[in-house]
């Protein structure tokens, strides 16, 4: 791989992976959270983490075609900003109704597609199954690391 090929690669891979990273640090302490909220209920628990990736599943492809028209940078951006907000929902919350909120925002933060599709766009069809095969990888360490670092990051603050 070339400079830019790794540049770029480097920075969506690190995009891609630190919002995995951030975004299931919670799976492991939201049972003990849940209790905080006034509800605690398994059926609560269920929506606050499926409605994530629901939100993900209906948007994917509608935000892979809208960067298709206006650019993978807008479309990632966007959806950047929809997970911060989301984010900032859901650390508000004083409900699971709340929670579920905004969950469900940060997932129609959707630029997984997009970040794919940027980095078949930018590295030479010889060098994209290896970036291809790094981002795997980052999301595969990113999601170990969460459920490791967020019961200890949860227990401090």
């Amino acid at each position: 791989m070339n400079k830019k090929e790794v540049k770029v690669c480097s920075l969506l891979i690190a995009i891609f992976s630190l919002r995995i990273f951030g975004l299931m640090m919670i799976v492991p302490v939201l049972p003990v959270y849940l209790h905080t909220l006034d509800s605690d209920n398994s059926v609560f628990l269920g929506l606050i983490i499926g409605i994530y990736g629901f939100t993900q599943a209906l948007l994917q492809i509608p935000l892979g075609y809208l960067s298709d028209i206006v650019g993978r940078k807008k479309v990632i951006f966007g959806g950047l900003l929809m997970l911060c907000f989301g984010s900032f929902i859901a650390y508000l919350a004083q409900s699971a109704y709340l929670m579920i909120l905004g969950r469900a925002i940060q997932g129609a933060g959707a630029i997984g597609s997009t970040i794919l599709a940027a980095i078949s766009d930018h590295t030479s069809e010889k060098n994209r199954t290896l970036a291809m095969a790094f981002l795997g990888a980052s999301v595969g360490i990113s999601f170990f690391l969460s459920l490791i670092i967020g019961p200890v990051v949860a227990s401090k603050f």
